[in-house]
């Protein structure tokens, strides 16, 4: 061959390579951008959970999951699913249309019921996963089948139907023309704050994650939050961040970081992370819980009572044989209908959930005075004793005031005992209630919308939740004049202390359990630069230059902490230097929290938001996923869309 035409095919081959390469790294980028999640639980008509459920989308059925041991499932895909059908040797196929990130299949015997198909843990068990050629699959095969109920959910009703037949609506508790009595803490967002006249914020770390999970639901409802059901912190921290982990002595470790503001060019963000020890889950420390249950009239809904009963049971099976699981029950009387027992008496504990029923009005004083007694009598020194308070807030009836039930347990609290609370349902929600309790307790406080939110708070985040190794946490951030002409806290507006309160140990502040990370973020308005209106001081004195050897300085981040049994705090600081990167330089956490923080802003219609849109935030977003093995970062992208969808809706009709 001539090397004239030797030379021009391999550079025809080189050429086409690399087309075929780029080719591939377009298709890999439009996948992974356009990926999107659907979310569910596959349950029998009594509501064990069906492990190993085929889940196919019925668009594409390349695409397809099973249902875990817990009957939950994540099903991945390039498109929005919207129908899937669900097969279980033993069990009728059954196709499903969904609306909501989140659904709910309840899947109908074939015949009769096998008893030995069950194992002790309620759920459906195999000896192997389904599996399914894919020609089967491909073929059509598997929706040929003629038996199977077509379910299609929504989250304002369910409809049903079988074959060709026509459906009825049930629509739930809270569309039945009932009155909407959900109650929020009104929110005044954190302003501006010269550095020069007040160089110092202070705050209470803040671990609750509710807020985001509750404005999820309002989404996956079809309407926007109120404005202050959003909490800007909390939305930030419903996510996982990549921190390190704590390597000396402290229990926690402080991560630090600078970028340009997306919303506002001439702004910068301080991103502040904080990370706590891990710790393996047989070395945690011995648990004595008390579950404080509310079974008054008010829970007797789908997404309340028999959600926290499931939600219940993830958590139990998770206890320990020196763990010791008590359960106190509240209504019109309160009264104990578990003695503690041992973790390892699954069955015993198993049976007094079943046994749960909702009915009558709410004493939720008296419950809480019962179940801090039955924690009192087993108090297990350098242990996890805690009350698990699951409600849906509605206390209504009872001797005792809120203020008399927040006093015994800020009492309790020093006493050693702790509080978490644990919210479900909608329609009376009294968030604002639940926030304050879980406060006073140096507890979490979460809200469970679904059961693959219980098994994230529940299993997942289990030491997070539950295991505290340090309490009274509290931040100081000193901004240098030099550097800063003005900042914002963003979001924490609730967590706000007094500078004198950093250094005081009677102050109390919030708790961080094992794994757990905290992240929060400032916008920072550079020296020389500013987002006031106003005119320059006559009085005040100009910024004189530092010392060259603190003018590089930003901002020093100061942290106290006290160990879980312990009474004096200890300090870590840690120096920020000037200088920020771009927003496209910037790490996956720095691009994630700065999402989030004008996703909540926008849900609040914040007058902070500047630039930012739905459109700039879901492409940022995008940009930061990252590995999202469980998928909530994808799934958050979704809501983000539905959210944009909702607010041109909201904004035509005005």
């Amino acid at each position: 061959m001539h090397p004239a035409t030797k030379h021009q095919n391999y550079t025809t081959m080189k050429t086409l390579s690399l087309f075929l390469t780029f080719c591939f790294i377009s298709l890999v980028g439009m996948s992974q951008k356009n990926s999107h999640i659907l979310k569910g639980q596959v349950n029998d008509p009594h509501g064990n959970p069906i492990a190993f459920a085929l889940v196919i989308n019925q668009v594409d059925t390349l695409e397809n999951t099973q249902s875990d041991k817990d009957g939950l499932f994540v099903l991945e895909s390039h498109d929005k699913v919207k129908h899937v059908l669900v097969r279980r040797n033993g069990m009728k196929d059954i196709a499903v249309a969904a609306t909501a990130t989140f659904v709910q299949i309840e899947m109908a015997y074939a015949g009769i019921k096998p008893e030995e198909e069950l194992d002790s843990g309620g759920a459906i068990a195999m000896e192997k996963p389904l599996e399914f050629s894919l020609d089967e699959i491909s073929s059509g095969q598997i929706l040929s089948n003629t038996s199977y109920e077509v379910v299609a959910i929504d989250a304002n009703y369910k409809s049903k139907r079988m074959g060709n037949t026509s459906y009825s609506v049930t629509m739930p508790d809270a569309h039945r023309g009932y009155a909407n009595t959900e109650s929020y803490s009104e929110i005044a967002e954190n302003d501006f704050h010269l550095a020069q006249a007040e160089p110092l914020s202070t705050f209470s770390i803040d671990v609750d994650r509710a807020s985001y999970s509750n404005v999820r639901r309002f989404i996956n409802n079809g309407s926007l939050p109120p404005a202050d059901a959003v909490r800007v912190e909390e939305v930030i921290n419903y996510f996982d961040y990549d921190y390190d982990a704590p390597r000396g002595k402290d229990p926690v470790s402080v991560f630090t970081e600078v970028s340009n503001a997306p919303w506002n060019a001439e702004h910068q963000i301080l991103h502040i992370g904080i990370k706590a020890k891990d710790m393996d889950h047989d070395k945690l420390p011995p648990s004595n819980l008390v579950f404080l249950i509310d079974v008054s009239g008010s829970m007797n809904s789908q997404n309340k009572l028999p959600l926290l009963k499931s939600s219940m049971k993830m958590l139990v099976q998770q206890m320990r044989k020196e763990d010791r699981v008590a359960i106190v029950v509240y209504a019109g009387a309160a009264g104990l209908v578990l003695e503690p027992t041992s973790g390892d008496d699954k069955q015993a504990i198993f049976e007094a959930i079943d046994n749960l029923n909702a009915g009558g009005s709410t004493a939720g004083g008296a419950g809480i005075k019962l179940a801090y007694k039955v924690a009192q009598e087993n108090l297990v020194k350098d242990g996890n004793n805690r009350i698990v308070l699951a409600t849906d807030g509605d206390f209504n009836v009872g001797a005792s005031s809120d203020g008399e039930m927040e006093t015994l347990i800020e009492s309790k609290r020093d006493q050693g005992v702790f509080l978490t609370v644990l919210g479900f349902g909608m329609g009376n929600y009294k968030d604002s209630k639940m926030e304050i309790l879980a406060d006073k307790g140096n507890g979490n406080y979460a809200y469970i919308d679904n059961i693959t939110e219980a098994k994230k708070t529940l299993v997942n985040e289990f030491g997070g939740t539950m295991f505290a190794v340090a309490k009274d946490v509290k931040l100081q951030i000193e901004f240098n004049p030099s550097n800063v002409a003005e900042y914002r806290l963003i979001g924490y507006e609730n967590r706000m202390l007094a500078k004198e309160d950093f250094n005081d140990d009677r102050k109390d502040a919030g708790e961080m359990g094992v794994s757990h990370v905290v992240t929060a973020l400032y916008e920072i308005v550079p020296f020389g630069k500013s987002s006031k209106n106003v005119d320059a001081l006559k009085y005040q004195k100009e910024v004189k230059p530092l010392a060259p050897v603190l003018s590089d300085e930003l901002v020093t981040v100061k942290l106290r902490y006290k160990e879980p049994d312990g009474d004096a705090s200890k300090l870590m600081t840690h120096v920020v230097k000037r200088g920020s990167k771009s927003m496209e330089n910037a790490s996956d956490n720095l691009k994630w929290s700065s999402a989030m923080a004008q996703f909540g802003m926008l849900l609040k219609d914040s007058k902070y938001t500047g630039a930012a849109t739905y459109a700039s935030v879901i492409s940022q977003a995008e940009s930061a996923i990252g590995k999202d093995k469980e998928g909530y970062r994808r799934e958050c992208v979704q809501l983000m869309k539905s959210a944009e969808l909702l607010d041109r809706n909201s904004t035509a009709a005005r």
